[in-house]
């Protein structure tokens, strides 16, 4: 929801270490790459109930995914970035309730479920949208720098490191606050399917290739 509000600031934040990494000859793909292992490695730290390291992991994995785009925008993005970037993003959006339903099966594992469930259908529902607007390459409205097509909604990356960041703070308060941000991804998907359907209704005959599907 605020996403296209803070990436400007971000990106701004960014610049300077960007332009000290890539002048050192580190690229966005190592970036990219590192950051997600430090996101995964929070996974056995929450199961083994070290929420602060956890955390730690967490906010390191989020400074390379700001720093891995910033770095692309000097030294020149790439469509094999911009794939790992986000194909990525969406695994560690993934493995992060696991953690906490295996530090506590019994207590988390229903609501980590329901939190993943809620996970595809907003990530499905973005890269769905994304693959068939791509066609026109028009870039979303205060996304202009991304690598694919965006589509905002109601819980976007930045509300979504807040949750992680809170349930960290508060694991105690996992199971309310997986349930409450399943709700809100859900209506998510259901108003990224709306806008699909609505954006995507005039589409020609030709450029639709299930046309010919009985």
């Amino acid at each position: 929801m605020i996403d296209a509000l803070i990436q400007p600031v971000q990106s701004r934040i960014l610049g300077y270490p960007a332009a000290i990494l890539s002048r050192r000859g580190i690229s966005a793909t190592t970036i990219t790459l590192t950051g997600f292992a430090l996101g995964a490695l929070a996974v056995p730290m929450l199961a083994l109930g070290q929420y602060g390291a956890a955390l730690t992991l967490l906010l390191a994995n989020r400074i390379a995914d700001g720093l891995d785009g910033a770095v692309a925008r000097v030294t020149g993005p790439t469509d094999r970035g911009a794939f790992l970037d986000i194909a990525l993003d969406f695994v560690f959006y993934a493995l992060f309730p696991l953690g906490f339903a295996l530090a506590d099966p019994a207590r988390n594992a229903l609501p980590a479920a329901v939190l993943i469930a809620a996970f595809v259908g907003t990530g499905s529902s973005f890269l769905a949208y994304a693959a068939v607007a791509g066609r026109g390459a028009t870039p979303a409205k205060g996304f202009a720098t991304k690598g694919i097509h965006y589509i905002g909604g109601l819980t976007e990356g930045a509300e979504t490191i807040a949750l992680f960041v809170a349930m960290c703070l508060w694991p105690g308060a996992f199971p309310v606050l997986a349930y409450l941000f399943a709700a809100a991804c859900a209506l998510t998907t259901l108003s990224r399917w709306y806008q699909g359907w609505s954006a995507f209704s005039s589409t020609p005959a030709a450029t639709n290739p299930d046309k010919n599907r009985p």
